[in-house]
């Protein structure tokens, strides 16, 4: 996949939501008066109070590299600088690397039954 967002159409909440929904195991709810996304109750996604971005659980290395890579898709505030969360814009990311992103957040947090399986399912 490539680094850049050259070409990116972005992503609507829905699409989001969608890619979200479509993993075992997650449930949407809300964090902070927005929706939020959650695998056996441990939150991974939501939707930031802007409307216009997420705010996605990641580790500092895949922040770091995201925040470096595309600052217009990827970037933090000085809340979440100490956090393993990068902030995403929905209408700068291409859909295939927020599809990815997704799946790995998904992964770090849903338990490992749940990875079998979804391994399993997917031959």
């Amino acid at each position: 996949m490539s680094d850049t967002t050259e070409g990116a159409t972005g992503v609507t909440f829905q699409q989001l939501r969608e890619y979200a929904l479509a993993l075992p195991g997650v449930e949407e709810g809300t964090s902070y008066g927005t929706p939020a996304f959650r695998v056996r109750g441990k939150f991974f996604i939501r939707l930031k109070e802007d409307g216009e971005s997420i705010v996605l659980k990641t580790d500092t290395y895949e922040r770091d590299h995201l925040l470096e890579s595309d600052p217009r898709a990827f970037f933090t505030t000085g809340h979440y600088r100490d956090y393993p969360i990068v902030l995403v814009r929905l209408a700068a990311v291409h859909p295939d690397r927020l599809r990815a992103l997704v799946l790995d957040s998904w992964r770090r947090h849903a338990p490992k039954r749940l990875l079998d399986e979804y391994e399993r399912a997917r031959g």
